[in-house]
């Protein structure tokens, strides 16, 4: 099992794919193809079941039109943002 903080990851990583896949107007399988990985990758990525290696990371941030130093903030950022808004914090 996870840690939490993990699973925060994961989720900051999953809401920033997604929301950059939305803003590029992409499908989960068009990026699939750009990035060359399976669309169910993909989708496990999408709701925080998986996390990609640095070497998919970097293709899927080339695949999604964006620096992938750009794209490890803006993941960061959100991250940031949970803890902040989290109960208890």
């Amino acid at each position: 099992m996870r840690k939490a903080q993990d699973q925060n990851v994961l989720k900051a990583a999953a809401a920033e794919i997604k929301a950059r896949r939305a803003r590029i107007e992409i499908s989960q399988e068009e990026l699939a193809h750009r990035a060359d990985v399976h669309r169910s990758f993909i989708a496990r990525l999408e709701v925080a079941d998986t996390q990609p290696s640095l070497a998919v990371l970097l293709r899927l941030a080339d695949a999604l039109e964006t620096d992938p130093g750009e794209m490890v903030r803006a993941i960061a950022k959100r991250l940031k943002q949970e803890r902040a808004s989290a109960p208890g914090t």
